[in-house]
């Protein structure tokens, strides 16, 4: 994706049968979801029902046990048996975590630029018009040479954020990237968020954010238990949710 251009076409995600356990613990239970191109998928629910698992398996990070994903034309096979397709798959879909993930020894800039610099084998010339443009985009181009150090949690956010656009993926996958967030500095994360939903990225966004998820998601899901227990157009989920789990649990997180 050349600088500041906007991306015509998100990529497909799909889940099916993909089960995950810690020893024991069921943590995917047979489940099947599908993300179509440029869709907005928010995923709700309680702590370890499974959420940040889910992303982590769609990105070829975590193996599962049974079942297969899809990312684009790329499939992702049980017990870790497809090395390459993960990589193909990272290259589609990034991912933003929850603690960032910044390299404390270099400058906001020099963290856009590595990957762009060692896996696409981009020019530093080039790499660095790139990352001033993703900074502008983030509203943190005079961060640039500032350390992780120097900066609030909403502002390496965004920059995390624009580290992972610097590969030109299709697709983001965001685990809780506001929940270590201080209130005032979440609603800029977010706004790069739904600036990217326009772009026409797939998102695939697990939050505690309701109003994000009201607001700005094409679907909302919840998933419990390793299951999805209910998932729809977020008027639908939010307030008017089907399901007793569902209902249990938005009426602690809404109240």
């Amino acid at each position: 994706m050349v600088a500041g251009a906007r991306v015509t076409e998100g990529v497909r995600i799909a889940l099916r049968g993909v089960c995950k356990r810690f020893g024991d613990h069921v943590v995917l239970d047979a489940l099947d979801l599908e993300v179509a191109p440029g869709e907005t998928v928010a995923i709700i629910g309680p702590s370890g029902s499974g959420k940040s698992t889910l992303l982590r398996c769609a990105n070829g990070l975590t193996s599962f046990d049974a079942g297969e994903i899809t990312v684009g034309p790329h499939r992702l096979a049980p017990n870790g048996s497809s090395t390459g397709a993960a990589h193909e798959v990272r290259g589609l879909v990034g991912m933003v975590f929850q603690d960032f993930q910044l390299f404390p020894h270099l400058s906001a800039l020099e963290n856009i630029t590595l990957a762009p610099r060692r896996v696409l084998g981009m020019p530093a010339a080039q790499a660095s018009e790139l990352a001033l443009a993703l900074l502008d985009r983030v509203g943190l181009r005079t961060r640039a040479g500032h350390w992780p150090r120097q900066l609030s949690g909403g502002q390496k956010q965004r920059v995390a954020i624009a580290r992972a656009l610097a590969m030109s993926p299709r697709g983001l996958l965001c685990d809780e990237i506001t929940s270590a967030l201080d209130p005032e500095w979440k609603s800029d994360v977010l706004a790069v968020l739904e600036a990217l939903r326009k772009d026409g990225l797939t998102l695939l966004v697990v939050t505690h954010e309701i109003g994000f998820a009201r607001r700005a998601a094409d679907r909302v899901i919840v998933l419990a238990d390793g299951r999805i227990v209910e998932q729809g157009p977020p008027a639908e989920v939010l307030d008017r949710p089907r399901t007793e789990r569902a209902r249990q649990f938005l009426s602690r997180v809404m109240t």
